[in-house]
C-alpha cells in the first residue's frame, strides 16, 4: 500500500540518473543506426553497400475530368477519318450523327432524319421521358389486400417486375427488388387465416403484347406478357437474363405468395380487389434511378415496358402500350426534343415496327452530356461501358480494344437491325456524342461494323 509520500534524496537522484543514462544509450543507438550504411558480404568476401531505399511512389488518380480546353474536332477531319469505315458493306442501310458534347454542335451526320428500326436504343427515349416526368426516387407499390370472401386475399400491383420470390439472403435478378417473403411475413403478422389468393391485374389495360412482337420471344427469354404483377421480369430462372419467360406472370406471382405462406398454389386464381379494401401487406420497388440503370445497362425489355407505363400514369394516361408510347413522345416534345419521324409501338424497342431517326437519339444523348443540363445527366452513368459492363461487356473486350473503357453507349439489336447511341472521349480529350444505326443486316454482321465505326471516333484527333 502506497504511503502517498514523494521520494526524495539519493533514491530520487538515482532514478533520474538511470533514466538519463537510458535515454543517452537509446539516442546513441538511434544515431549509430542512422550513420551506419547497410552492407553485406558477397561470395568473394568483399563488403558491398546496399543501395538506398527509393523514394515512395504515390498513386495518381486513374479517373480525371476531361479538359474543357480540349480541341473540338473539325467536321472535315471527322469526315476524313469516318469515310473509309463507311465503305464497309456490313453497315447495310446506315444513318448516324456525331456532335460535340459541350457545345451541342453537330459535327458530322449521314441521313440523320431518316427513320430507322432502333431496336433497344428505343430505351433512350423511355429513360429520358421517365427522368423528365418522374422524381428520381419514384417507387412502385405491390400490396396484398383483404378479399371479398372470408380468408381470401388479393395480390395487386402497380407494375413492378423487379419483385422477386427469392428468399431473403439470395439475390433476385434485380438489385434492390421487393420480396414476396416480406409480403408473406406481413400477412402472418396480421393473423389472417388465408384460404385463397386472387391476383388483380387490372392496373394495366389493353393487350399484354405489342404490335411487332413475336410469340417465340417469350420462350426465347426476351419478353413476357406485360402484367402489373410479375416476378423477376417473368424469368423462369430468376437470376439468368435470357431464361425462358412465363406466359402467366401474374398467376406465377400469386402461386409464389401461396408457397411463401405454406399453402397449395392451386388456391390462386385471377380476381379483382374491392374498392377501399383493407391493406394487409405492402412492399415497394427500388427508386426509379436504380431501375433505369438496370433497364439501360442490361437492356431489360419488361422493365422498360413497366417504366413506360409509369410515365403514362404520370401524364394521366392509360397504363397500356398506346398510353405509354403516347406519353413518352408527349413528355419529350414538351421538353424540346424534336420527335418528328418517330413511330413507337412499345417502349422497350422489341417491336420491329418502331422507327426513330438517329437525329433524335443523338439529340437526347447530347442534351444529357451538355454542361448546362442536369435532368438527363445521370443517364450518362446508366449506359454500359465498352468492354466492361452490361450489354457492352463482351464487345470491345478482345480484338480491337481501342474504345474499351472510353466509350459508353446503349446498344440495340434485332434480327436485321443494330444500333449504338452514347458518347466517347477522343484522343484529344474531347467528349463526342453519337448515334449510329444499321438496318438490313443481321447483328453478327452489323454490330462489328458499328463497333469499328465507334472505335474510329475514339482514335480520332481530328482537329
Amino acid at each position: 500500500m502506497s504511503s502517498g509520500k514523494r521520494p526524495t534524496g539519493p533514491r530520487l537522484r538515482t532514478r533520474i540518473g538511470l533514466v538519463v543514462a537510458a535515454l543517452a544509450i537509446l539516442v546513441a543507438a538511434v544515431v549509430g543506426v542512422a550513420l551506419i550504411t547497410p552492407t553485406f558480404i558477397d561470395d568473394t568476401g568483399t563488403d558491398v553497400a546496399l543501395a538506398p531505399e527509393p523514394a515512395p511512389i504515390l498513386p495518381a488518380p486513374a479517373v480525371v475530368p476531361v479538359s474543357p480546353d480540349a480541341p473540338v474536332p473539325s467536321p472535315a477531319g471527322l469526315q476524313a477519318v469516318l469515310t473509309p469505315a463507311l465503305q464497309n458493306p456490313d453497315l447495310g442501310r446506315f444513318t448516324g450523327t456525331v456532335a460535340d458534347a459541350a457545345t451541342g454542335q453537330v459535327l458530322w451526320s449521314v441521313d440523320a432524319d431518316s427513320p430507322m428500326t432502333p431496336a433497344s436504343t428505343t430505351k433512350i427515349l423511355t429513360a429520358a421521358a421517365a427522368m423528365m416526368a418522374l422524381p428520381a426516387d419514384h417507387r412502385v407499390t405491390t400490396k396484398v389486400v383483404a378479399g371479398e370472401a372470408p380468408g381470401q386475399v388479393v395480390l395487386t400491383g402497380e407494375g413492378d417486375p423487379t419483385l422477386t420470390a427469392e428468399p431473403v439472403g439470395r439475390p433476385g435478378f434485380y438489385d434492390g427488388g421487393a420480396r414476396i417473403d416480406d409480403l408473406a411475413e406481413q400477412i402472418r403478422k396480421t393473423g389472417t387465416a388465408v384460404t385463397s389468393i386472387a391476383v388483380d391485374g387490372s392496373a394495366y389495360t389493353g393487350p399484354s403484347s405489342a404490335q411487332g412482337w413475336f410469340p417465340a420471344d417469350v420462350a426465347a427469354g426476351y419478353i413476357a406478357p406485360i402484367e402489373p404483377v410479375t416476378l423477376d421480369g417473368g424469368r423462369s430462372v430468376p437470376t439468368v437474363d435470357e431464361s425462358p419467360r412465363s406466359a402467366t406472370p401474374g398467376l406465377d406471382a400469386g402461386r409464389a405468395l401461396a408457397r411463401a405462406l405454406g399453402l397449395d398454389p392451386a388456391i390462386v386464381t385471377d380476381g379483382r380487389a374491392q374498392q377501399g379494401a383493407g391493406s394487409l401487406a405492402t412492399v415497394q420497388s427500388a427508386p426509379l434511378r436504380q431501375r433505369l440503370s438496370q433497364m439501360l445497362g442490361f437492356s431489360d425489355n419488361v422493365l422498360a415496358e413497366a417504366v413506360g407505363r409509369e410515365v403514362a400514369e404520370s401524364q394521366g394516361g392509360p397504363a397500356s402500350f398506346d398510353g405509354a408510347t403516347a406519353a413518352v413522345l408527349s413528355v419529350l416534345t414538351k421538353n424540346g426534343v424534336d420527335v418528328s419521324g418517330v413511330v413507337l409501338e412499345d417502349t422497350s424497342g422489341l417491336s420491329v415496327d418502331n422507327l426513330i431517326p438517329s437525329r433524335v437519339l443523338g439529340q437526347i444523348v447530347t442534351t444529357a452530356a451538355g454542361g448546362g443540363e442536369q435532368t438527363l445527366r445521370p443517364m450518362l452513368d446508366y449506359l454500359p461501358v465498352a468492354g466492361a459492363t452490361g450489354t457492352l461487356a463482351a464487345r470491345y473486350a478482345s480484338g480491337d480494344r481501342t474504345a474499351a473503357g472510353w466509350l459508353r453507349a446503349k446498344t440495340g439489336t434485332l434480327s436485321t437491325a443494330s444500333a449504338l447511341a452514347g458518347y466517347v472521349v477522343d484522343q484529344s480529350g474531347r467528349v463526342l456524342t453519337f448515334a449510329l444505326m444499321s438496318n438490313d443486316r443481321p447483328p453478327e454482321v452489323g454490330r462489328p461494323a458499328l463497333d469499328a465505326l465507334a472505335s474510329t471516333l475514339r482514335s480520332c484527333g481530328c482537329t
